[in-house]
């Protein structure tokens, strides 16, 4: 595929496994408050290889070319006339929704919730894997100095490590076992570090990607092919010491033999937050989770303050998200790095904008 030497080159989802090059219009500013943004990384997660290879997650569903991306970090090229808190030339990351702003939940703050948000890369709402992208300047949180934009796009998947970690109100001292070693997972077990836990362990059954945890921000690792959620539950409890179990659980992996395994390992009156996406309908240990009086919390991406905080968490060298990234392209490879994504060689695969 060759690029088009137009004004914004967009990497476009046509239909399934139909990507293209194309040139879209450089957005205009809808209201006073908005800014332009040119693109100058952008990281590949999952659900963007979902849509590729499937057209549709949940209710979700392809029904028109959409612009692929949403973990994006750029530059500030125009800002709207009411904007006060950035100007051009600013480096920001990019939090790639907006919610109504006037529903219960986004006066609540928790615009993650909201039912009319507008989400980049998700039908029917384009992403930002462009040369330009619009966003009110309250979406937009500029990067200080010493964060890279490589650093800026990844504070997409760091703050659901923040949502999920405040979800579970992690605490110093705490005992936390973390379900996947994927990019949320690894992330969420370096968030949790950084709040203060004591120990971190990660389960997985990959080899290759339980070493890594075990160098980037586990303070343990499980093995969980050994057994059967029960079992893998007490091998866990007995490797580490924790008679009463884990203090937090956080699950993010989706898959069913881990969610029992993380309800049987907390301890009694812990809380489990379930941030991975696996089947619709599990098998769930229902008496085990009332017994113990578990506090069981769903999670939804990230809503105000998580990343301002991410940023800061990486502005402060509290988590280091550049350990994950295991492969750069230029836009003209955008293909060939959901391939990598896809293939599960890497941990989190980027692409550089357009020139």
């Amino acid at each position: 595929m060759s690029i088009p030497s137009g004004e914004n080159p967009s990497f476009v989802l046509n239909s399934i496994k139909s990507v293209a090059f194309e040139d879209r219009p450089i957005p205009s500013l809808k209201s006073p408050t908005d800014v332009l943004i040119r693109i100058g990384i952008t990281g590949i997660c999952g659900s963007d290889v979902h849509y590729w290879q499937h057209g549709s997650i949940g209710p979700f569903i392809l029904k028109a070319p959409m612009v692929l991306g949403h973990e994006s970090a750029g530059t500030i090229v125009q800002c709207g006339s009411a904007v006060s808190s950035l100007k051009v030339g600013d480096r920001v990351a990019l939090e790639p929704g907006i919610p109504c702003r006037g529903c219960k939940f986004c006066k609540a703050g928790t615009y993650n919730l909201c039912t009319d948000m507008k989400f980049a890369a998700t039908p029917p709402y384009d992403g930002s894997l462009a040369k330009f992208y619009v966003l009110p300047e309250d979406f937009c949180v500029k990067l200080p100095d010493n964060v890279s934009l490589e650093e800026g796009a990844l504070v997409e998947p760091l703050s659901v490590g923040v949502h999920v970690c405040k979800l579970a109100n992690v605490t110093a001292g705490d005992k936390v076992a973390v379900f996947g070693a994927g990019p949320v997972g690894l992330l969420a077990a370096a968030t949790a570090r950084a709040f203060g836990a004591a120990e971190v362990v990660v389960v997985d059954i990959s080899e290759q990607r339980l070493k890594f945890a075990g160098e980037y921000a586990a303070t343990g690792t499980y093995d969980a092919r050994k057994g059967d959620a029960r079992a893998n539950a007490d091998g866990i409890k007995e490797q580490f010491g924790w008679t009463f179990g884990a203090d937090k659980v956080i699950e993010a992996s989706g898959a069913e033999p881990s969610i029992q395994t993380a309800v049987f390992v907390l301890r009694a009156g812990g809380t489990m937050v379930q941030a991975g996406m696996g089947r619709d309908v599990v098998a769930f240990p229902i008496v085990e989770a009332a017994a113990k009086e578990l506090v069981v919390k769903g999670s939804f991406r990230y809503a105000a303050g998580d990343y301002e905080l991410a940023v800061k968490l990486v502005a402060e060298g509290k988590v280091d998200v550049m350990k994950l990234v295991t492969g750069r392209y230029d836009f003209k490879d955008a293909e060939k790095a959901f391939e990598e994504t896809k293939s599960g060689k890497g941990i989190k695969v980027l692409i550089r904008g357009p020139e």
